[in-house]
């Protein structure tokens, strides 16, 4: 039996939510050990699991945000129960290395690398697949590199495919492509080495960004699944990210 450690965002709601939940821990355990709660919304858990990446802790997300794709709903009642009989999954991030004008920068990705023009000017990229063109000149507004896990987020709001936790697969999906500019991306295995040039890096400047973290005026990104990291997430029974992201590829939408 065990204490959970309890992680909140600084807002008021969440901040509501970690005074209950402490609460409902002040004279009870759980049957699971290592595991931290964290309060917030989808942003919050990305930032949290990043700063956690070297610990072997089970992280139950409690959404305090608007979708809460990576969360779980608070139930005041059920709290304990849902997280003794939750079921794991485990994800492993991008990683993203940028090379601009000043050194190279090394970051993680959970959801998406995004490439962005920084001007009123379309972005010039090339695409490889380690030694294999995937595309020698996108003219576009930029191009969205996504693991699984976050490819219903920004990914499918560009028209990239939804893909399945164990598909071992990543996505990458145009952003406005102009040149050529019926493009729809590709979809590589998980085992690939994305390598992303800026081709007119003087006149045409643009961000690379991990998750919410930005590198501005980036000259080349590499990217690639790095599997030595593992997060553990902990899901309520019946509502796995793997169902989450089945019903958001059965959604339909509404004007």
């Amino acid at each position: 039996m065990s204490k959970p450690l309890i992680i909140s965002d600084s807002n008021s709601k969440s901040l509501k939510i970690k005074n209950q939940i402490r609460k409902i821990f002040k004279n009870t355990s759980l049957k699971k050990t290592n595991v931290a709660i964290v309060v917030g919304g989808d942003g919050f858990m990305l930032k949290t699991l990043k700063r956690n990446k070297k610990t072997k802790r089970y992280f139950y997300g409690v959404n305090s945000g608007n979708y809460g794709f990576l969360m779980n709903k608070f139930s005041k009642n059920s709290l304990i129960k849902n997280i003794n009989k939750s079921n794991m999954i485990n994800i492993s991030p991008l990683e993203m290395i940028v090379t601009n004008r000043k050194k190279n920068i090394k970051c993680l990705a959970i959801n998406e690398v995004s490439i962005l023009r920084q001007s009123r000017q379309a972005a010039n990229l090339s695409i490889k697949n380690r030694s294999t063109y995937i595309m020698k000149n996108l003219v576009s507004d930029g191009v969205l590199v996504s693991t699984p896990a976050g490819s219903t987020a920004y990914n499918l709001s560009v028209h990239g495919p939804i893909l399945s936790l164990n598909s071992k697969k990543i996505s990458i999906a145009p952003i406005s492509a102009f040149r050529p500019r019926r493009w729809r991306g590709k979809i590589v295995s998980d085992k690939s080495k994305i390598t992303i040039l800026n081709l007119n890096s003087n006149k045409r400047p643009v961000s690379a960004v991990a998750d919410n973290v930005e590198i501005r005026n980036a000259k080349k990104i590499i990217i690639k699944v790095q599997n030595k990291i593992r997060f553990n997430l902990l899901y309520d029974q019946n509502k796995s990210l793997q169902k989450k992201i089945k019903l958001e590829q059965l959604r339909k939408e509404t004007y």
